[in-house]
């Protein structure tokens, strides 16, 4: 089955066609940028889970195939859980992770410690307008932020986000290890399992 990914950040068109070649799923995971390069995406929802499904629902539509999108971010404790499903412009547009990252270490700038406590949150859709199915699932991966970018791997708030079961960030580890467990991986093995009984296997 060919199903357009949502999205227009090539390293998510990565990760998720790891993710759901290691599935086991029969898909070919396409770019919406293959297909309707004009499409617009929109994420004006205040849920990641709502965000989702609206860009998998224009996608889908824009293509006429069943589409995949997810919406993630950051949620940090000590500022009330922002940025959130902001994660991505909270420094403004265009979208620019060097900018963000600096936002976050001036708005962190007097936190100390174990109040430092963030997590990674994502929502993965499945929306095929066409026979009316949409499925959404949801992964979270526990952490904290640094005082300083380590790290050069990942992207967004990566090299900030310290792991401490492993001792390093998202930034430092590799794709193998990030897709056992970030929360992208999460939310993308819950929406796997539901789609197993929909979606031919391999």
């Amino acid at each position: 089955m060919k199903v357009v990914v949502a999205t227009r950040n090539r390293h998510k068109v990565h990760e998720i066609g790891v993710l759901l070649d290691e599935a086991g799923l029969d898909i070919q995971a396409v770019t919406i940028d293959e297909i309707a390069p004009h499409a617009e995406l929109r994420e004006d929802e205040d849920t990641f889970e709502g965000n989702a499904l609206a860009k998998a629902r224009q996608a889908s539509t824009a293509c006429n195939l069943p589409a995949i999108a997810d919406d993630s971010g950051i949620e940090v404790d000590a500022l009330g859980g922002a940025p959130g499903v902001r994660s991505a412009r909270w420094s403004g547009e265009p979208c620019d992770d060097a900018r963000n990252n600096l936002k976050m270490l001036r708005e962190m700038a007097d936190v100390t410690g174990d109040k430092r406590t963030a997590r990674y949150r994502c929502a993965a859709a499945f929306v095929d307008v066409a026979s009316q199915v949409e499925l959404v699932r949801s992964g979270a991966c526990e952490g904290s932020l640094l005082l300083a970018l380590r790290g050069s791997g990942g992207f967004g708030y990566d090299p900030l986000f310290f792991i401490p079961t492993l001792g390093k960030t998202m930034a430092e580890i590799d794709l193998d290890q990030k897709n056992r467990l970030s929360h992208r991986a999460a939310a993308f093995r819950a929406l796997a399992q539901a789609l197993r009984e929909r979606l031919p296997k391999k």
